[in-house]
């Protein structure tokens, strides 16, 4: 497909499933079955920035990719998307839907993990090949029992780890005059107790920098009431805060912080920042607001299934929708990229073996980068770039995300620096 016709794609609202009698007799006389490809998401619920981009997506996929040619045989392409509602449960029940009633050939599972690791557990179980993503690698891999020398059978991953946004993190706040004294705001959850991790996560990594942390202990997603962290961090002078919220959390935490005069330097928030919409609903609060960047329209990098660029798919998803690019645009994508190659490389597309074996040969240059899992860092995970951006007033739209921190992937540049928030 040109990469003119796919940036003309379907409506964002058009319908997700591809089900029905009429197509299943269209497959029947073609003489052969359909792939299909189960993915699950989170759509709804208070995780639904992640799925925002979704329709869009899928919508464009199925244009680009309505068939696949393997072994000189072409195979129609159905994809089967469902809701994880935000609920791991939901998660892993939709999966198991997929895997048992719809029999997928391959699953793709993205966001948080609180659906990643439902939905790829319920694969390892049934031996379903799946691939997943937009979650850091250790909540993944450790908190479902990962083991450094043997890994999993029939699942594997894509993103960056807590290494590489403690490193983007570091390199921000050192751009700037601080006392060094920093707030956690980690939620009780996957990536809350992962950056909180005494050993893996910040912690350890805060305390070799020589920065003094302040750690007022997990709460639950959806609290109404920061006033106890709020103080926590006033009684202890914090200039920088940091944690994982979902987006909720920390715009009721931001607006109470103001209200109750507490005014850091600096404020960089993973998962909540994601989003303009969570920005958006901080007001002017929200100008100064840092967070990780896994992907945005600056990389150097084109999709292997249109050969459009980040900036002509981003510029394409504004164009259809009139709303801002989010960054698990390239991501969602790239796993489609992920599965179909490995789908088109695979010996077998009747031999789950064969899929997974083609899985974990991979070697693509996607939207977001190169994706292999020859090189680690542990089996069945295959780490992305990551760079530090800061949410400014926007031109187009409300805020602009600037770049202020490529020391963890010069390949991608950056447009300014760090400024203190106020």
């Amino acid at each position: 497909m040109r990469r003119r016709d796919f940036l003309r794609i379907a409506p964002a609202g058009a319908a997700l499933t591809l089900a029905g009698a009429g197509r299943e007799r269209a497959y029947a006389q073609r003489g052969t079955r359909p792939l299909k490809v189960g993915y699950v998401s989170p759509q709804t619920g208070p995780l639904a920035g992640f799925g925002e981009t979704d329709n869009f997506v899928v919508a464009g996929v199925r244009k680009a990719v309505p068939s696949l040619t393997i072994r000189q045989q072409s195979f129609p392409v159905e994809i089967i998307v469902r809701d994880s509602q935000s609920d791991p449960n939901r998660a892993a029940e939709v999966a198991s839907r997929l895997i048992l009633s719809d029999k997928v050939d391959l699953m793709l599972v993205a966001s948080t993990p609180e659906t990643t690791n439902p939905v790829s557990d319920q694969c390892e179980v049934n031996g379903t090949p799946c691939v997943s993503s937009v979650c850091p690698w250790q909540p993944w891999f450790f908190a479902r029992g990962g083991k450094p020398d043997t890994g999993f059978k029939s699942t594997y991953h894509f993103f960056w780890g807590l290494e590489d946004i403690i490193g983007v993190f570091l390199d921000m706040w050192g751009s700037l005059p601080t006392n060094k004294v920093v707030g956690a705001l980690w939620p009780n959850d996957g990536d809350g107790n992962a950056w909180g991790d005494k050993e893996r996560g910040f912690p350890p990594a805060l305390a070799k920098a020589g920065y003094k942390l302040v750690d007022p202990g997990r709460y639950p997603n959806l609290t109404d009431d920061f006033s106890a962290q709020i103080s926590a961090f006033k009684t202890a002078g914090v200039e920088i805060v940091t944690g994982v919220p979902i987006p909720p959390d920390w715009t009721t935490f931001w607006k109470q912080a103001a209200q109750q005069g507490f005014k850091p330097k600096i404020a960089s928030i993973g998962k909540a920042l994601l989003f303009p919409r969570s920005v958006e609903a901080l007001g002017e609060l929200g100008t100064g607001m840092s967070t990780e960047v896994w992907w945005s329209p600056q990389p150097p990098f084109k999709s292997s299934l249109t050969g459009a660029t980040a900036g002509q798919l981003a510029a394409a998803y504004t164009q259809e929708t009139k709303k801002q690019w989010t960054q698990p645009l390239g991501f969602v994508h790239a796993l489609f990229e992920v599965g179909f190659d490995s789908l088109k490389r695979a010996s077998s597309v009747d031999d789950k073996g064969a899929i997974v074996a083609a899985i974990k040969g991979t070697n693509l240059a996607t939207i977001v980068g190169p994706i292999s899992w020859a090189k680690g860092p542990v089996p069945n995970v295959s780490k992305t770039p990551l760079v530090g951006g800061q949410w400014v007033k926007g031109k187009d739209f409300r805020f602009d995300m600037v770049i202020v921190s490529n020391k963890m992937a010069p390949s991608i540049p950056a447009a300014g620096t760090l400024r203190p928030i106020g």
